[in-house]
Formats: structure tokens, C-alpha cells, sequence
């Protein structure tokens, strides 16, 4: 059974300095079980900034959310395997034939990390889908939509809002894994996220990993922020 650190994902975003990450790493791998590294701090530092979590022996998150055609992601992959990380973000809305050419090459590596789809970013609503993005739906309608295709195409996974885990309940498979990023402790500032929910809600509905960034990087005693996250995961596993 996991643990609740194995539950919780701290995003590694507004850190601008690498011995500041370091020590952000150091402060709170007790309490954290995978780090999420993303496009900010990938550009800045380049793939040995990996190293930093491999060093305290914990699971790594790229979140680079590739979208391109379907040879130029699949190359991207590949390369993304050979860091030897343990997962990796794709956009859902490139279609079923760029998942399916990143799931092919991923099958081939020698450490393969789960290829996670990402639905609809936690900062699109209702609003921003219809008049941004030019999208005749409700949120939940494409959320389910970009799901199936997903599952479809054979992903380990996907990323979506904690608010749309009803709605794409019934076409997940088992062992699926089920990101939900916007997650934000009882009481918190929601800040640019627009849907958000609570740990223990994201649990017990589904989630089977929490992406937490400000709460706890921003927090004046970032050990204990993590601690208080895990407390609110294992009530909810009880």
C-alpha cells in the first residue's frame, strides 16, 4: 500500500536558483515521494537538474507536456527516456496518433516512465474554453472526450483537474494512474488556478497522484507544509 508521500507530487516551479532547489529537495523528501519538474526549470538548468532528485532517491516528474506531429513527439520521447526518468506529460489534444507513436516509443525503453495525457489545463474554464480556445463544449464534455482518447491510445495516464474525476470515472481502466494537479490544502490561497480541490477530496475521488506547487514552496516552513499534506492523505486513506 502506498504511503501518503508517495501520494504527493511537489512541483519544483518559481524556484530560480539550483542550490535553492537543492534545498528544497533536502527540506521535504521526507514528506515527498516524486518531484515535478517542468518546462521553467528544465530550459533554465538543462537535464542535470534530474540529478538533484535522483540524489535523494525519489521519483521524477517531467512535465513537459510535448505537442507537436506524431514523429517529432515520438523522437522526443525517446530522448526523454534515456534520462531515465519516471514520468512524462504529453498533451491529450495532439490526437490519437501522436499518444499512440509516444506510447510505442516508450514501450521500447529500458526504463520506460509512465506516459501521462494531459487533458484541460487547471487555468482553462468554462469561459476560457468556449471564447479562448474556440471550443463549442462544456469543460466536462471535452475533458471526457480527450480522456477516452487517452485510454484509447493506450496511455498509463492522465492529468486532469481534481473537479473532472467523476466525469472521467467511466472510462478509465483499472490501474490507470490519475494526476490532479491544483491541489490545494483546506484553507489555501487558489491563486492562478481556476479549479482546485483539496487533497483528501482528490483522493477519494480517484486521484492516485497530487501535483502541490505554492503551498508548499512558497510556505515559511516548507517541511512542515509538506507534513500537514500528508496528514490531510492519510485521513482520507483511512
Amino acid at each position: 500500500m502506498k504511503t501518503p508521500a508517495q501520494y504527493l507530487a511537489l512541483a519544483l516551479d518559481n524556484i530560480s536558483g539550483f542550490e535553492e532547489l537543492r534545498a528544497l529537495i533536502a527540506e521535504t523528501s521526507k514528506h515527498v515521494g516524486v518531484y515535478k519538474l517542468g518546462l521553467e526549470q528544465f530550459t533554465r538548468f538543462g537535464p542535470g537538474v534530474l540529478d538533484l532528485v535522483r540524489e535523494a532517491d525519489r521519483k521524477i516528474f517531467l512535465d513537459l507536456k510535448f505537442h507537436d506531429i506524431p514523429n517529432t513527439v515520438a523522437k522526443a520521447v525517446a530522448s526523454a527516456c534515456d534520462l531515465k526518468i519516471d514520468y512524462l506529460t504529453i498533451h491529450t489534444q495532439g490526437g490519437i496518433e501522436m499518444m499512440r507513436a509516444a506510447m510505442d516509443v516508450a514501450k521500447q525503453a529500458d526504463h520506460r516512465p509512465k506516459i501521462l495525457g494531459v487533458t484541460l489545463l487547471t487555468s482553462i474554464n468554462q469561459n476560457a474554453l468556449n471564447n479562448d480556445l474556440g471550443v463549442a463544449s462544456t469543460t466536462e464534455k471535452y475533458v471526457l472526450h480527450l480522456a477516452s482518447n487517452a485510454v484509447n491510445s493506450g496511455l498509463d495516464g492522465l492529468v486532469c483537474s481534481a473537479n473532472d474525476l467523476e466525469t472521467i470515472k467511466p472510462v478509465l481502466k483499472e490501474g490507470f494512474e490519475v494526476v490532479t494537479p491544483g491541489i490545494r490544502p483546506t484553507g489555501a490561497a487558489k491563486d492562478d488556478q481556476k479549479r482546485v480541490a483539496t487533497p483528501a477530496w482528490a483522493i477519494k475521488n480517484g486521484s492516485t497522484l497530487l501535483v502541490v506547487g505554492r503551498p508548499i514552496t512558497g510556505a515559511e516552513n516548507r517541511a512542515d507544509a509538506a507534513a500537514k499534506i500528508n496528514l490531510e492523505i492519510g485521513e482520507a486513506l483511512k
